[in-house]
């Protein structure tokens, strides 16, 4: 999309000041050649969106293939004009389809990835344990699961919070907006906003109604789902910053920050 001839849609803002589909592929790749001793070539992206994820996998990975699934037709058609339709010839080797993650057909993959802590739509423990068993059986015998997750106790507070970005040119606001947290049920509602340089705002262009999962919970979902081991990569510290470094590492007691996200990596 070009920003000089009309202003961006959601979509377009969300890729550019939430996802990293470059660092997330080498992150998997990485994780999986270690462990597995062999590339994956197999990626699903569950609850896909624009599947930004799934064409960067097509179009970075040497005979790669994607599947994105999403159950919202509107995001769907949108990935396929702005996302897929410049992948060219390398399109054939991506799928996306309308579908629910719950009862998916059985594509086959080395790795299933459902970022953007997604899988938090799920708020009961019976649906989310049926998710994660329904991922475990559509990977390959040697697959893998990349989760990712949010918290700290700023994860709990109503807050918002923002910061500036630029994307080919074009420089806006990300705003993220907690604007509930219910202690009793795990609950939270979360927008973001974005606020353009003509002084406009695109008010709740995203909405979250979502439970927070905390990691002791979803390691033991994961374990009872049948997957055989749960390693957790924890962000490292940016020692000038105080904040994230951007490199994570498998950690078995993580640190005290006020606010983390880290992967959670089961195998089968």
């Amino acid at each position: 999309m070009s920003t000089k001839t009309k202003k961006p849609d959601k979509h377009w803002l969300y890729q550019h000041s939430v996802q990293d589909p470059e660092y997330e592929i080498q992150f998997m790749r990485r994780v999986y050649r270690k462990a597995r001793g062999r590339r994956p070539l197999k990626l699903r992206e569950d609850f896909c969106g624009t599947a930004v994820l799934a064409c960067e996998w097509v179009r970075k990975v040497r005979g790669g293939t994607a599947i994105g699934l999403d159950l919202d037709r509107q995001t769907l058609a949108w990935a396929e004009r702005n996302n897929s339709a410049s992948l060219g010839a390398k399109s054939a080797r991506l799928h996306l389809e309308h579908c629910n993650v719950l009862t998916a057909s059985d594509w086959e993959s080395d790795i299933v990835a459902a970022f953007n802590f997604s899988y938090c739509v799920f708020k009961d423990r019976a649906t989310l344990l049926r998710y994660f068993r329904r991922a475990r059986q559509t990977l390959a015998e040697d697959g893998m699961l990349f989760l990712d997750l949010y918290g700290g106790p700023e994860a709990q507070v109503i807050q918002e919070e923002r910061r500036s970005v630029e994307g080919d040119g074009f420089c806006f606001e990300y705003v993220w907006d907690q604007e509930s947290y219910n202690p009793v049920t795990g609950e939270t509602i979360c927008h973001i906003h974005f606020d353009l340089p003509d002084g406009s705002r695109i008010e709740k262009a995203f909405t979250y109604d979502w439970r927070l999962w905390n990691l002791p919970e979803l390691k033991d979902l994961l374990t009872e789902a049948g997957f055989t081991g749960v390693d957790v990569y924890w962000e490292g510290t940016d020692h000038v910053s105080g904040g994230g470094n951007g490199i994570f590492r498998i950690s078995h007691k993580g640190d005290d920050a006020r606010s983390w996200i880290c992967y959670l990596v089961a195998t089968k």
